[in-house]
């Protein structure tokens, strides 16, 4: 494209006029054609007088007469009516005879006849007088014509005689001959360019003096032929078969605009009739390109004759849209190539039949601008324009068909704007110009660029916007402008910033501020100066880009390059990414235009391909979420369910900055407490209820690695907040799907609200690495505690035991507890108290709040409304830690009853190690100090007491737990003793058994610190067959390096044991010591240990059992081949 020049000046818009001279039509011979325009190619003596309307009709006045003129004119009124007929009869029967003889020069052209102009009535008037001269035989007319003194010496122009005709009809004073003889012309062959011209000369001419004559017999004509050769549909293309009247269509067409040129001041009582026959002749008859060009050059002499009658302007038209659909309609078939002005013209009939009232519609100028944008900027590129053309014996300067196209452009839109001085109207043309911003392809979007830019530039310069309106997708059409500042076009580059200096300057013109207008041109100066400083440049505009706009503008102007993200062009998703940073960081973006924002950006974030670009826009969101955290936090629970994880990323970006971080937890703790009572909460909205979004977002964050470090700081609050959701969900008994988890499944399936609140409970104390309190209530299957509200006390209590026992934050848990306590709402209460009171026991609780301050709290919830509160109120202020009293009385108890236990022949066991265990839990921090030592060898002989075993392990447990740091050393040993056996009974028969072994065995792991805790509890709680009990055995052996003969000491005894699963435990643990440990063993076992190893392998010998007698068989030459290494 060439570089475009100032735009026009207001009075330009007149210039056009001279654009409007009529299109030739097409040669008689051309039909079929393969290229709808590339028979309307101009004439030289077209190309010379292209723009001056006068060539082809006669619009000017015949005031100013030659003599000759004069002569003949005054001839043809001293006529009588008879002599007049004669004449008449004699020029039809010539012109018949000449009509496939003679071809009307410019015929090729379409519309090339070449008529006379008034005042220039030479040697060719002669010529055609001559005509008659030879024709007419009657003496008295001859007599007539006999002071012409014409001589027949020289060919005739044919084209003079229908201006003879039309003159003579003109002068006649009779209606009848008028529409006898004009009647008798139109029933001629239709089938020549020039035959069809002087038609509609003649019958143009003669309706000046007899308008109501010539429109009755084009009335007729219309019934009685045009009709007959209409098509049945405007896709039917069989061409009619009498050639004779094939194109009388397009006669007619061409009638009703001479019509129109030679009405004068009687045109708008008929302009509206003529234009419903044009628009209904037009769409009735078989398309080709004869008919294209009659119907635009009879479009084409409306507009003359409309613009020079001064009463237009009043006048309120009923036909135009339809008039200009048929011109979209040519419009749109024009190849996509230029070799004539045709789309120059359309374009500019339009744009003066748009002038006229009522104005036009929006759905009709929408129309215009779609069809006139796609016809020229889909054209090819400037360089390849000539090349796209036909083989073509002149060919045209397409270089001046294309500045005469894309100026005709240029002055529609300057009409549309001036039609309606509104900053709505400038948007409404901007606004059909998106698709053409968004074209890939190069050529095009520098078309439509260039093209706002001049209509830009002229409204800037010549037009006054009369409102003061701020429509918001201004903002959407700046943002389009401003995705081309780095195209890697120059002038399209170009040319969009010099848009938006324009654009802002009318935002500034309509605001009246001066102080912002010098401020502008300070800025374009600049630019101008320092092209390089491109970043300089954008921060400058964006700054005055949020002065000037609305938030509604700013809104569509972020959205708009929300979408530029997408793009497959990483410069220009780079530069929508570096914008949208710099508009966070302004701090322009306002509260009400954060919802919308966030939903655009939520939209686009799957569609963007490059990686640098989420991360800018990851920054972005992290600046946006500081300045309007709760609006933003509020927006991105409504973006989707949690679950969908899509909104996953916009969290983690509000993780970037740790306060951040912190409030975003806060906010989301606070949107969990918004609990509405079940009688205000429909079945329907249970779904959306904020509390319920909050937490699965909470659920999602907890495994979220940027939020880890902020879990662990809000942890007392997350986890009161989320036992108090799940009793919350209890009481709207939305406990669907809470029990029908199954962990290993691999089918995902979204959580039900319950068994989402269980599992970020759970989750809590996994992810953040207190896993040891997650373990003690997965082992005692206590989160299943948590599945009903009949047992959700007790999961509670057993939470905040192993709590207490494993020091999880206990400092920060009780503060919570505290505030809750002090709730209005039940459920609260119920949760404070439980904590509070199991808190109780914590050997560190002294050290966060006083005895004085714990007997206020638990004297408060004495004076709840709540039974369970009052009773737990009670029995926390008679724990040993409110009445320390109470601990002697229960070390008392506790002796008296162990001697009992450790008696000969001890009573009711199960009772006995029920009370002790008791005991040990209400002594809580005081624990039970040299009473372990003694306890913990007595429990550990009663492992293989079948019907107490489970007590005795699981009361195991607590002891080695319970006996203080003073005896830790002495326990550990007892732990290190019982390792073997409670291995072993992880395979034994009863269920219950196996879940309390499990526990104490990780207990003792964690006081025997193994360096593969956490592992080895992942076995014991998920683990299944061969794999989890060699891994569970590695865990265990490489924890103790340097035991291992004492392990197999130990396993030898339980090869003799009566139950089958313990003995081939026992088995399989000497066997992998065998295998994997055998040089140790070489060092480490002694004779007598040998002999007593060889004495229980040969009782396999003889047993019933196959597979012990295989065991026997398998490892007698290992234990033949240690004996050889072993020391005495």
């Amino acid at each position: 494209m060439l570089e475009c020049g100032p735009a026009p000046a207001p009075q330009d818009l007149c210039s056009h006029q001279e654009s409007l001279s009529m299109v030739a039509a097409p040669s008689d011979g051309f039909h079929g054609s393969q290229w709808r325009s590339t028979c309307l190619l101009p004439t030289e003596e077209q190309k010379r007088d292209v723009g001056h309307p006068g060539r082809a009709t006669l619009d000017e006045s015949l005031g100013d007469r030659s003599p000759w003129e004069e002569e003949l004119l005054g001839q043809i009124r001293a006529m009588s009516d008879s002599q007049r007929s004669r004449v008449l009869e004699a020029i039809q029967h010539r012109i018949e005879e000449h009509t496939q003889v003679i071809t009307i020069p410019g015929g090729s052209s379409g519309l090339g006849l070449q008529l006379p102009r008034a005042g220039h009535w030479g040697p060719s008037t002669v010529f055609c007088l001559q005509l008659l001269w030879k024709e007419v035989a009657d003496p008295g007319i001859r007599e007539l014509l006999a002071p012409l003194n014409l001589e027949p010496q020289q060919p005739v122009e044919k084209a003079f005689l229908f201006l003879v005709y039309g003159l003579i009809l003109r002068e006649c004073a009779s209606s009848d001959l008028v529409r006898r003889h004009l009647m008798r012309l139109l029933e001629l062959s239709h089938q020549t360019a020039g035959q069809r011209e002087g038609m509609a000369v003649a019958s143009g001419i003669a309706s000046s003096s007899h308008l109501q004559e010539v429109w009755a017999t084009l009335e007729h004509l219309g019934r009685t032929r045009v009709l007959r050769t209409a098509c049945t549909s405007p896709d039917y293309q069989e061409p009619y078969t009498d050639v004779h009247w094939r194109w009388v269509s397009s006669t007619s067409l061409l009638c009703y605009g001479h019509m129109a040129l030679h009405a004068g001041e009687r045109i708008l009582p008929w302009v509206d009739n003529v234009i419903s026959r044009m628009v209904y002749y037009f769409s009735c008859s078989c398309y080709d390109n004869i008919l294209e060009t009659s119907f635009l050059s009879a479009a084409v002499m409306l507009v003359k004759a409309l613009k020079q009658e001064h009463s237009t302007r009043r006048y309120r038209f009923t036909q135009i849209p339809e008039l200009i659909q048929c011109l979209l309609a040519i419009l749109q078939k024009e190849p996509n190539f230029l070799a004539t002005l045709f789309r120059q013209k359309i374009i500019l009939v339009i744009m003066e039949l748009s002038k006229l009232q009522p104005s036009l519609k929006p759905v009709v100028k929408s129309r215009i601008l779609q069809t006139c944008l796609q016809s020229l900027y889909m054209l090819p590129p400037m360089e390849m324009l000539k090349s796209c053309l036909p083989p073509l014996d002149l060919a045209p300067d397409v270089m001046v068909l294309y500045q005469k196209s894309m100026q005709a452009l240029d002055l529609l839109l300057q009409t549309f704007i001036s039609e309606n001085k509104s900053m709505d109207e400038m948007c409404f043309l901007l606004q059909h110009t998106e698709p053409w911003l968004k074209s890939d392809k190069s050529h095009e979007c520098k078309r439509v660029v260039q093209t706002i830019f001049l209509l830009l530039k002229y409204v800037v310069d010549y037009v006054k916007l009369t409102d003061e309106a701020t429509p918001s997708m201004l903002g959407h059409q700046i943002g389009l402008l401003m995705l081309l500042w780095r195209d890697r076009d120059p002038v399209t580059q170009s040319h969009s910033r010099q848009c938006i200096y324009l654009l802002l300057q009318l935002l500034i013109q309509q605001k009246g501020s001066m102080g912002q207008f010098m401020h502008l041109n300070k800025m374009k100066n600049f630019e101008a100066k320092a092209l390089r400083r491109s970043e300089m440049k954008f921060y400058n505009l964006v700054k005055a880009l949020d002065r000037s706009l609305t938030p509604a503008q700013h809104t569509q102007l972020i959205l708009t390059l929300l979408g530029g993200l997408c793009s497959h062009d990483h410069l220009q998703c780079d530069l929508a990414s570096q914008l949208l940073l710099m508009i966070f960081q302004n701090q322009s973006i306002k509260v009400e235009q954060v919802a919308e924002i966030l939903q655009g950006l939520f939209q686009e974030l799957p569609s963007i391909v490059f990686k640098n670009i989420l991360q800018t826009m990851m920054k972005a969101v992290t600046v946006l979420g500081t300045q309007h955290t709760q609006e933003t936090v509020e927006v991105m629970l409504s973006l989707c369910h949690p679950s969908e994880r899509q909104v996953l990323p916009l969290w983690k970006a509000l993780a970037n900055n740790n306060q951040l971080a912190r409030k975003v937890l806060m906010l989301l703790y606070m949107k969990l407490k918004l609990r509405p009572p079940k009688e205000l909460v429909r079945l329907s909205q249970q779904a959306e209820l904020i509390s319920l979004l909050a937490l699965g977002t909470i659920y999602e964050l907890l495994y979220t690695r940027e939020y880890k470090a902020t879990v662990r700081w809000a942890f007392a609050g997350i986890l009161v907040g989320l036992l108090t959701q799940l009793h919350y969900l209890f009481e709207l008994d939305v406990v669907e799907g809470i029990s029908d988890y199954q962990e290993d499944s691999l089918e995902v399936k979204p959580l039900s609200p319950c068994r989402t609140c269980l599992e970020a409970l759970k989750g809590l104390f996994w992810t953040t690495n207190y896993w040891e309190v997650f373990a003690y209530l997965q082992l005692l299957r206590g989160w299943e505690l948590f599945e009903h509200l009949e047992t959700y006390t007790e999961g509670v209590t057993l939470l905040a035991r192993a709590m207490a026992h494993y020091d999880c934050e206990v400092k920060a848990v009780l503060g919570q507890a505290v505030i809750s306590l002090k709730s209005s709402e039940e459920r609260d209460n119920i949760v404070a108290i439980l904590v509070i009171t199991e808190f109780l026991n914590s050997q560190e609780l002294t050290q966060y709040m006083s005895r004085r301050a714990m007997d206020n709290f638990l004297s408060l919830g004495l004076s709840s409304p709540n039974q369970l509160v009052r009773a737990m109120s009670l029995k926390g202020l008679t724990s040993i830690l409110m009445d320390p009293k109470k601990v002697v009385l229960l070390r008392n108890q506790l002796a008296g009853l162990l001697d009992s236990f450790m008696g000969p022949e001890p009573q009711d066991l199960m009772g006995l190690m029920g009370d002790l265990g008791d005991i040990l839990h209400s002594l809580g921090t005081q624990g039970i100090g040299a009473t372990s030592i003694k306890m913990a060898p007595a429990l550990l002989s009663l492992f293989e007491d079948a019907p107490v075993r489970g007590g005795a392990i699981s009361l195991f447990g607590d002891v080695v737990h319970s006996g203080g740091k003073k005896y830790r050393p002495a326990l550990k040993r007892q732990a290190f003793q019982a390792l073997v056996p409670l291995l072993f009974h992880l395979v034994d028969s009863c269920p219950a058994v196996v879940m309390k072994t499990k526990l104490t065995f990780l207990r003792c792991a964690i006081l025997l610190k193994w360096e593969f805790r956490k592992e080895l509890f992942g076995k014991l709680a998920w683990g299944h067959g061969l794999g989890a009990e060699n891994d569970i055995f590695i865990y265990m052996v490489e924890s103790n390096f340097g035991s291992y003969h004492q392990f197999l000491m130990q396993a030898l005894i339980y090869l003799g044991s009566p139950h089958k699963n313990l003995k081939r435990m026992a088995m399989k643990f000497i066997g992998g010591i065998l295998q994997d440990y055998f040089t140790d063993l070489c060092f480490s076992l002694k004779r007598g240990d040998l002999k007593i190893f060889k004495k229980y392998l040969e009782v396999l010998k003889k047993d019933s059992d196959s597979v012990s007698r295989r065991f026997y068989q398998n490892f007698l030459e290992d234990i033949t081949e240690l004996s050889k290494f072993v020391r005495q």
